[in-house]
């Protein structure tokens, strides 16, 4: 039976170890926080996740809040009319359409301590522990596999940036979140709601789950050091809720009208952050000479922007897990080690090039795009079911000549 430990219990790491175990594998899991400590932190994320992702967790029996949580059933996009324009205060550009298969954004603070739990219950074996260089080696020695999910800190900086693969060296934006209770509800559908603000960020609402019920989650990204980036205002956590409201007030008033009465779920709802969108490679040599395998945020580390975080760790970890069981009783060499991680290279790759062009100025066939969905439903029904599977923006929306060709298509049909 070999033996994996995995070192980090957030979404890859936890999903992995558990679908690991189910297939007779003696799997150890660290982490560095307790169950409790995970609840009674802030929160990491918004975490809205699509269908395929989903399927992912249901395919191994982790879907305990799918029915407590509020659905997310569609996506709606808006551009601010610019503010020397007799539409100021409205919108440029709006519409929204549904998607096939909801959407659903659980708070890690209920998914993890629950998961954690799971692992212990089919036989994992929990360490809590700030792992090390050192304890690397240690795990090196005692394991067949040791795979680090930890995406931050030491650890993960053990593995080498691509700079093939990352064209950003610096943050795009300044993030944070804010989650809600008193949000008025969207009339026609529940959805994430996309407002880009050309030139100085976007931002993003939708419902979720937490520790106290259905709240909504809001989602800041801003141009770093411009107009909507107010965060160094942000000294606690109601000065974060004041600067949040200020912030769409002033920038999406639409949406203000719907939150204009909101409060925090609770002090630990916010967050604030920049890092830089980061591809690395996915072996890291020890010094003994012992390899080991990067999941997840640790080799490839998007910008939240398009919402793929959660989603792309849930594929990560599907992927790897398919890769290890087929790989059986074989060593675990370092040709393996990266063919794993380039299988799902393969896959992740149109997510992270879609979502770093997403961090530029819109180009004019993109602009022509968003415009056009306004009036044509089929056009927003695919952008915002692609959200589910990136691979088809390659299709039609990230290439000049492919979106005047699907765009001819759509006149004539």
């Amino acid at each position: 039976m070999p033996k994996v430990t995995v070192v980090g219990a957030g979404q890859s790491g936890l999903q992995l170890a558990i679908g690991l175990l189910d297939n007779g594998f003696d799997v150890t899991v660290v982490s560095n926080r307790t169950p409790e400590q995970i609840e009674q932190g802030r929160v990491m994320s918004s975490q809205c996740m699509f269908d395929t992702a989903l399927q992912h967790e249901r395919d191994l029996r982790l879907n305990s809040w799918e029915e407590q949580c509020p659905p997310v059933e569609g996506i709606a996009f808006a551009v601010p009319a610019p503010p020397d324009s007799p539409q100021a205060g409205g919108k440029a550009i709006s519409w929204s359409a549904k998607l096939d298969r909801i959407a659903q954004a659980v708070d890690q603070r209920i998914k993890f301590p629950g998961w954690m739990a799971e692992f212990v219950k089919r036989g994992g074996d929990l360490v809590i522990h700030e792992a090390t260089a050192d304890d690397l080696e240690a795990y090196a020695r005692d394991s067949d596999l040791v795979v680090v999910a930890a995406g931050k800190g030491d650890i993960a900086r053990l593995f080498e940036r691509d700079a093939e693969r990352s064209p950003y060296d610096k943050p795009q934006r300044s993030l944070a979140l804010t989650y809600l209770h008193g949000v008025e509800p969207r009339p026609e559908h529940s959805a994430v709601c996309f407002n880009l603000v050309p030139g100085l960020g976007e931002y993003f609402i939708f419902p979720a789950l937490t520790l106290s019920g259905p709240c909504e989650i809001m989602v800041f990204e801003a141009v770093p050091d411009g107009p909507m980036d107010r965060w160094s205002q942000a000294t606690d956590p109601e000065k974060h809720l004041d600067v949040s409201l200020s912030i769409v007030r002033d920038f999406v008033p639409w949406e203000y009208e719907r939150c204009e009465n909101a409060t925090l779920t609770d002090e630990n709802g916010v967050l604030t952050g920049r890092y830089a969108p980061t591809v690395r490679k996915p072996v890291a040599t020890l010094p003994s000479g012992a390899k080991i395998l990067g999941l997840a945020d640790v080799v490839v580390l998007n910008d939240p922007i398009t919402g793929q975080g959660s989603n792309n760790a849930s594929k990560c970890a599907a992927s790897y897990l398919k890769s290890i069981v087929d790989h059986g009783d074989q060593p675990y060499d370092e040709a393996f080690l990266r063919g794993t991680f380039e299988t799902f290279w393969d896959d992740v790759q149109y997510s992270t090039i879609w979502t770093n062009a997403l961090l530029a100025p819109p180009p004019e066939h993109v602009l022509k795009l968003l415009t056009a969905a306004g009036d044509e439903p089929r056009i927003a029904h695919r952008f915002a079911n692609d959200f589910d599977d990136p691979r088809d923006f390659f299709n039609w929306f990230m290439d000049p000549d492919k979106a005047d060709a699907y765009l001819a298509e759509l006149a004539t049909s």
